[in-house]
């Protein structure tokens, strides 16, 4: 019987293609098993399949694949939550966006304590790498004391480091005390105002790694009675939280960005 013969057709495709088609199913069946058995992060593979789609222009606006990245895992790290950490994760916040919130836990410490003007915790934003905690003495301690006894107090602090475990890691928080002249005379400790001041900064840095800040972030300092803000005693015996961030950064408030800068 005659072979028969192939119709007319396009030429026939090449023997090899068959067996690169069967090594892609084969890789994309070990891939999607070694996916099995990852354990994912939903949020971060979102972040990850958004910057694919935007560098490969899936969507309108495609930007380049690193500027993507950069600006879709900073994202991630303002607003993710590590489950490992209570649900608290240090973000990308500057000194501005945190000493606004120290603002909101001061003033609702103050109004449920019904402070008086000169009696209240307040905030001075020094730049955006920088802000300071004026909270008085009062507040915290017992007149000549170092010990916080008061529950309102370590409430307060306890919301304190719930703001300090969001900011950015490379903020550094100083703990600095300080008294008013002659508040104590003894001779045990605290046996002067240098003791007394050094001793309430302390107290406060051990409640804070209490409430799970990590000691290598914080430093006490004590001025005793040789930094007074007035004349008036009860202003001077207080305690100062200074929020500093090593990362430097020279922008200020004003909103001028570098362009506008070269551009005058």
């Amino acid at each position: 019987m005659a072979k028969k013969k192939c119709p007319e057709c396009p030429k026939c495709l090449p023997g090899w293609l068959v067996q690169f088609g069967d090594l892609m199913s084969l890789l994309l069946c070990f891939f999607i098993l070694l996916l099995s058995m990852a354990t994912m992060d939903k949020k971060k593979v979102e972040e990850y399949f958004e910057i694919m789609r935007r560098s490969m222009g899936f969507l309108e606006g495609a930007v380049d694949t690193a500027e993507a990245s950069k600006e879709s895992l900073a994202s991630y790290h303002q607003d993710g939550t590590d489950a490992g950490n209570d649900g608290d994760m240090g973000g990308g916040n500057d000194a501005g966006d945190v000493a606004a919130e120290m603002k909101d836990v001061a003033q609702d410490f103050n109004s449920d304590n019904d402070m008086s003007q000169d009696s209240e915790v307040t905030i001075q934003v020094k730049n955006n790498n920088e802000f300071v905690m004026d909270i008085p003495s009062s507040l915290m301690f017992d007149y000549s004391d170092y010990k916080i006894n008061n529950i309102q107090a370590k409430k307060f602090i306890r919301k304190i480091a719930r703001v300090i475990r969001t900011m950015s890691e490379d903020m550094d928080i100083e703990v600095m005390g300080y008294s008013s002249v002659g508040e104590v005379q003894s001779s045990t400790i605290p046996r002067d105002s240098w003791d007394l001041s050094a001793l309430r900064a302390i107290s406060i840095v051990k409640e804070l790694i209490k409430n799970k800040i990590e000691p290598s972030r914080l430093k006490v300092s004590s001025f005793g009675s040789y930094r007074p803000q007035s004349d008036d005693a009860n202003e001077n015996r207080r305690v100062e939280l200074r929020f500093t961030s090593t990362h430097s950064d020279n922008t200020d408030f004003s909103g001028e960005n570098f362009f506008d800068r070269i551009g005058n």
